[in-house]
């Protein structure tokens, strides 16, 4: 049986290496010179292994490294600084590819404003609005002093104005407006003194993390107000915009928020703010055929019958009525005038009694209850 021989080319091929220029651990190999394949190779029984590498054509940088394939078995090194460079160039890949996503064509579902079949209004509810309107000059609430409409009261630049009571907003939520308040004006002496969408830009998560830890979710509403920062510098000339579905298409921005910025920012009525507060108070005092399940579902009903004119302001109404009288827990039945008035069918002018005294009460009973007390003693026979 005749030997083979192989014969190995005597070029020598020389490596030069340099830093990619997008990420700095990753280090890629060129060949400056390539070696001349020998065209006298003896036929070899066993086929010579050949790594095959798969480069990303779109990136220039990987691309000669294909030049490496034919040097025999690369190094582990080699190996690691080829899957670094291509997890680098897919994290390129995915962050270019969300950011056309986020610019699609396809447009959000729009807010409805209506129902399609308009909500009755409900008897009487004139007389209790207004009944509540009274109630309210007499008692000044946390949202008189601390609302949404004061956030801007610092700033002097009309977008800047605009942008702080957004902030305030996106911040309210799960929160009570002393602590909104407290977490603005915190935020905006973190970030230089002036509450702008460039600012809040510039400043690093802990820095607003750190200014708002005392509201309710603040690590999400941190991306949140950073990532609404970016699409209104790069999507709305860094202002912000002036349509419910442009306002509800930001990061953390819902229906409530998007109506009170139009009516706080923009001075445009074109719907009710619910929140809780509405929400609630609507229910209780009988507004509604059945009870919403949620505050879109309050909001709709109220737009078929209530006047456009009070779109605006009856937010502001029952929410400092809800802080006052008309309480979560425990309401203030024996301070409001609709309970004597019969205008509120959920009016409860008993004061109850706490668990602990009727859990007294009820020991005292037993006891009287239970006949003569009877004393036990032992005997002892001892003198």
């Amino acid at each position: 049986m005749p030997t083979t021989r192989r014969q190995v080319s005597k070029a020598v091929t020389r490596l030069s290496s340099r830093a990619s220029q997008y990420h700095g651990a990753v280090t890629l190999y060129e060949a400056t010179g390539s070696a001349q394949p020998s065209t006298s190779r003896s036929p070899s029984p066993k086929p010579s292994k050949r790594i095959k590498l798969e480069v990303d054509s779109k990136s220039s940088e990987l691309s000669d490294l294909s030049d490496l394939s034919d040097l025999g078995t690369p190094s582990k090194s080699l190996h690691k600084t080829l899957r670094t460079a291509k997890l680098e160039d897919t994290e390129l890949e995915e962050d270019t590819s969300s950011r056309v996503r986020s610019k699609s064509s396809k447009k959000p579902k729009p807010i409805p404003q209506s129902l399609d079949t308009p909500h009755p209004a409900p008897p009487r509810w004139k007389e209790a609005y207004d009944a509540i309107k009274i109630m309210r000059t007499q008692t000044v609430a946390p949202v008189d002093t601390m609302g949404c409409d004061r956030a801007q009261h610092n700033e002097t630049d009309p977008k800047n104005r605009r942008f702080s009571t957004l902030v305030s907003l996106m911040l309210s939520s799960q929160t009570k407006d002393e602590v909104t308040d407290a977490a603005v004006k915190k935020l905006r002496t973190a970030v230089g003194g002036t509450l702008s969408i460039a600012a809040i830009i510039s400043a690093d998560d802990a820095t607003i993390s750190d200014a708002i830890a005392k509201v309710g979710f603040w690590r999400r509403k941190t991306t949140y107000i950073k990532k609404a920062a970016l699409r209104l510098r790069d999507d709305f000339d860094s202002d912000v915009p002036k349509t419910v579905d442009e306002l509800c298409s930001l990061p953390g921005v819902g229906p409530k928020m998007a109506f009170l910025t139009l009516h706080v920012a923009w001075n445009l009525n074109l719907g009710i703010g619910v929140d809780v507060h509405v929400h609630r108070i609507t229910d209780r005092l009988g507004w509604h055929q059945r009870s919403p399940k949620n505050p879109e579902e309050t909001r709709l009903n109220l737009q078929s019958w209530l006047p456009t004119e009070l779109h605006r302001e009856i937010n502001h109404t029952l929410v400092g009525f809800g802080q006052t009288i008309c309480l979560p827990v425990r309401p203030k039945c024996d301070s409001c005038t609709l309970s004597s008035s019969g205008l509120c069918p959920s009016a409860n002018t008993k004061s109850a009694k706490s668990p602990r005294k009727r859990k007294r009460q009820s020991t005292s009973d037993l006891e009287r209850k239970s006949g003569p007390k009877v004393d036990i003693a032992i005997e002892s026979s001892e003198p």
